[in-house]
C-alpha cells in the first residue's frame, strides 16, 4: 500500500476535551511546585505577609512596597550549611552506589531463572514472589538489622533493598522475550552462560536497564524511612531527604529564623528556607530524567505492542 494514501483520523471535540483534561491535571500538577520555587526565590517580607503567589516577590526596605523580584538569599543559607552540603553528596554517592549494585542483583536473580533446566525454578520462582506479598514488620527488621549490627551503618541504606522483586520481573520477562536461539547459536560457537549474559543479553536489553535504573535512582534518592528507622546517632550518613525532614521538624514552631551573613543580618522565614531546602533536594534528580528519557519510553513501552 502506498503510504501516501494514508491519511491520519481528524480530531473530534472528544479528543479536545481528553486534551484539555490532559492539560489541567499537568497544570494542578505543577502549580505547588511552581509555588514552592517562587517561595524560595522571594524575600523574607514577602513570604510573611502572603505577597507570593506562583510569582518571586521582594521587598522594597526604602517605599516599603513589594515588587516582583528574586532573592538567593534562601539558597544561600541551604549551600552554607555544612550538613546539607554534606548530606547532598553522601546522597549522590549513595545512589551511583545503590543502582549499581540493585542493577547487579536483579541482573544475577532474572538471568538464572530463564533456563527452563535450572533445577528448583519453580521453588525459587515462588519463594521469590513470596516476598511481593508478605514481609516480617518494621519491628523484626529493626531487630534483625540491630542484631546483624548495621544500626548506624551506610550498609543499612544499601543491602536491605538492593533488590525489587518487581523490577526482578519486568527484566525476567523482556529475558524471556529474547530468541533462544540467539543463545543456542552462541552456546554451539562455545560461550558460556556468562558469556552469552555479557555478550547478547545486556546489549539487548539497554532499554530496559536503563529504565529499571531510573527507577533505582528515584526510589534511592527519595529513601526516607530506612534512614529514619536505622540512622539515628551517625549523622554522617544522613541522606538529603532526613536530612530535609529534620529541618522541616525543627523549624515547624519558628516563624522567623535569624541567618548571619557577610552582608548583615537577614531576616528569612522558616518557610522560605523549606521552600529552598526541598528545591535543592529535588532538582538534581530532576536533571538526571532527559539523559535516561528516550530509554525510558522504550523501557516502559515494551511488550505493548507485538509485531
Amino acid at each position: 500500500m502506498d503510504m501516501n494514501f494514508i491519511k491520519s483520523r481528524e480530531a473530534k471535540i472528544g479528543d479536545w476535551i481528553v486534551v484539555v483534561i490532559c492539560m489541567i491535571v499537568i497544570l494542578l500538577c505543577v502549580m505547588p511546585m511552581l509555588n514552592l520555587l517562587a517561595q524560595s526565590l522571594s524575600s523574607a517580607q514577602a513570604v510573611i505577609n502572603g505577597k507570593v503567589n506562583f510569582l518571586p516577590i521582594l521587598h522594597d526596605h526604602e517605599t516599603n512596597t513589594f515588587k516582583p523580584g528574586i532573592t538567593m538569599e534562601s539558597y544561600r543559607y541551604v549551600f552554607l550549611d555544612p550538613g546539607f552540603s554534606r548530606s547532598m553528596w553522601w546522597t549522590a554517592i549513595l545512589t551511583v552506589i545503590c543502582t549499581f549494585v540493585s542493577l547487579a542483583m536483579t541482573i544475577l536473580c532474572a538471568y538464572p531463572l530463564t533456563y527452563g533446566w535450572l533445577k528448583g525454578q519453580t521453588v525459587i520462582n515462588t519463594l521469590i514472589i513470596f516476598t511481593m506479598y508478605f514481609g516480617a514488620g518494621t519491628i523484626p527488621n529493626y531487630v534483625l538489622m540491630k542484631t546483624l549490627g548495621l544500626l548506624n551503618n551506610p550498609l543499612v541504606l544499601i543491602i536491605p533493598n538492593c533488590l525489587s522483586v518487581f523490577n526482578m520481573i519486568i527484566l525476567r520477562s523482556f529475558f524471556f522475550g529474547i530468541p533462544d536461539s540467539l543463545r543456542e547459536s552462541a552456546e554451539i560457537d562455545g560461550a558460556n552462560p556468562f558469556t552469552v549474559l555479557v555478550r547478547i543479553y545486556l546489549p539487548l536489553s539497554a532499554p530496559v536497564l536503563a529504565t529499571l535504573s531510573l527507577f533505582y535512582a528515584v526510589g534511592r534518592w527519595n529513601g526516607f524511612g530506612d534512614a529514619l528507622l536505622y540512622i539515628n546517632a551517625a549523622p554522617q550518613w544522613v541522606p538529603i531527604q532526613l536530612k530535609l525532614w529534620q529541618l522541616i521538624q525543627n523549624m515547624t514552631s519558628i516563624d522567623v529564623s535569624t541567618v548571619e551573613m557577610a552582608a548583615g543580618t537577614v531576616y528569612m522565614t522558616s518557610d522560605a528556607i523549606k521552600a529552598a531546602a526541598i528545591m535543592f533536594a529535588t532538582v538534581p534528580i530532576l536533571v538526571v530524567y532527559p539523559w535516561l528519557q528516550r530509554y525510558f519510553i522504550a523501557g516502559v513501552t515494551i511488550g505493548a505492542v507485538k509485531g
